[in-house]
């Protein structure tokens, strides 16, 4: 899934560049070792061996970016300062840009924005707080979201973050599927 939501259609990423790929397939390898706690020394040895490796892209790129937050079809445009909260909880198909930062807002775990499907958030977005995104919303460049915009295909921009258009653009994914 998220090998099709970066439009990759080869098979295994390139020795020297694929870099974002490489990561995301670090991330779900990592997942995967985690939430299926086997007893077994090789299944600890691999987990060990994913936390490290994720661990370490993600530094190298400037991702900080936990496991079991993103749902399938995660798209990381480029490489840049992204930080998310182990306790938020994002959608299929996000659309993340370079600067993002989803994060708490209080001392309580569950102060973590929800984010929907099919939600594109665009470079420099603050979004922190119990807030709610609904599906197929649209978050605009350095926008500051601190409140819930739960309403379907609207797009959010400005400081602090207000709805500014109504409708989906029809050449997302959504409508070509």
């Amino acid at each position: 899934m998220d090998k099709y939501a970066l439009g990759i259609k080869r098979r295994k990423p390139r020795f020297i560049g694929d870099d974002v790929w490489k990561f995301e397939i670090t991330l779900r390898y990592h997942e995967y070792y985690f939430n299926n706690r086997d007893k077994s020394f090789v299944h600890k040895l691999l987990l060990c061996w994913y936390k490290y490796r994720h661990y370490c892209i993600g530094r190298r790129l400037g991702f900080d970016i936990p496991i079991n937050v993103f749902d399938g079809g995660l798209r990381i445009n480029h490489t840049g300062l992204i930080v998310v909260n182990s306790n938020a909880r994002i959608g299929k198909y996000c659309d993340v840009h370079q600067g993002v930062n989803i994060g708490m807002q209080g001392k309580s775990e569950d102060d973590c924005p929800i984010i929907g499907d099919n939600v594109w958030i665009g470079p420099g977005a603050k979004l922190f707080g119990k807030i709610k995104i609904g599906s197929n919303c649209q978050i605009g460049a350095n926008a500051v979201v601190n409140r819930s915009f739960e309403d379907i295909g609207i797009t959010i921009a400005g400081i602090p973050a207000r709805k500014v258009s109504d409708h989906a653009n029809p050449y997302r994914r959504e409508y070509l599927l």
